[in-house]
């Protein structure tokens, strides 16, 4: 059934049938490298330490990611309705589709206003770089069970905890922390908590760049896919150097070890971490201006 629209000021960028359907096919394309692979090994149950997380811990399944928008804002021209992208919040007027601000549940707007002074604070913060990803460490730290089983460790308990005691736990990422041991979390520099979550979250953390892509999936179908797209790729390259400094042996998987047990490795590690922050930077920013957009539009 087609909806009409109600009449609604907003200004739309409008886009013409060929350059949205280059774009949700661009989309569709990029991420199917990935996902499709990824798709077909866990069909056959084998286990990847990278995309697991990815879509395990961020509950944003690969057949979500692959659909579509042009976020709101954005209107769709087009001359059959079948071809426009199936999301429930669009509606049709003569030969145009976009998105209804009206249909935006009113109730979402206190966490997403939450989100984006999140992602204000955190973008204003100084970059930290020394933790060298030992929080993965802190989580094997004298541990009853291992999270990650299907994983050999590289080294044995006695050396992990002999690794981790002789360096000081500086973690600012509560979410990371929560998994700590309940040995480890004394160790930790700074106090964490739910409560405190904004105020210790700083864009050198893998982690807090690692999120970019919940905090870009959540407003889905609002922003646009693009963004989400770059979040889930920065999410990928991330979550890959937090398995390589980790102290489990990912060889199996391609994930070549980051010795941070080292004084090499730890110089690796930095150099990996101020890469993955100078990319998370821009995407940062756009993510910004986006909750910014949304918010504007449906408030």
């Amino acid at each position: 059934m087609v909806k009409v629209y109600d009449e609604i000021t907003t200004r739309q960028t409008v886009l013409e049938k060929a350059e949205w359907i280059a774009q949700m096919n661009g989309h569709k394309e990029s991420l199917s490298s990935v996902l499709n692979p990824y798709l077909d090994k866990r069909s056959r149950q084998e286990k990847d330490p990278v995309l697991d997380f990815l879509f395990e811990y961020y509950a944003f399944r690969p057949s979500h990611l692959l659909k579509w928008s042009p976020g709101i804002g954005t209107s769709l021209r087009f001359d059959d309705s079948a071809t426009l992208p199936e999301i429930s919040e669009f509606i049709v007027k003569d030969d145009q589709a976009r998105l209804n601000p009206a249909f935006f549940p009113q109730k979402r707007l206190l966490s997403v206003k939450w989100t984006l002074d999140l992602l204000e604070k955190s973008s204003r913060q100084k970059p930290m770089f020394g933790c060298f990803g030992m929080h993965e460490w802190a989580m094997v730290y004298r541990a009853e069970d291992v999270r990650h089983q299907q994983i050999p460790l590289r080294l044995s308990d006695e050396e992990i905890a002999e690794f981790v005691e002789s360096r000081p736990l500086v973690c600012t990422h509560f979410d990371a922390f929560r998994f700590f041991t309940k040995k480890a979390r004394p160790m930790n520099k700074h106090h964490l908590s739910r409560e405190t979550f904004q105020d210790t979250e700083q864009p050198g953390c893998v982690h807090t760049n690692m999120d970019l892509y919940k905090w870009a999936f959540k407003l889905f179908p609002w922003i646009s896919s693009e963004i989400i797209r770059e979040a889930f790729f920065n999410a990928l390259e991330t979550r890959r150097v937090d398995m390589q400094a980790s102290p489990y042996d990912a060889t199996e998987f391609g994930l070549e070890p980051i010795k941070i047990e080292t004084e090499t490795g730890r110089k690796e590690y930095i150099e990996r971490q101020m890469e993955i922050y100078q990319k998370s930077q821009p995407i940062r920013h756009r993510l910004i201006e986006a909750y910014k957009e949304v918010i504007q539009i449906v408030n």
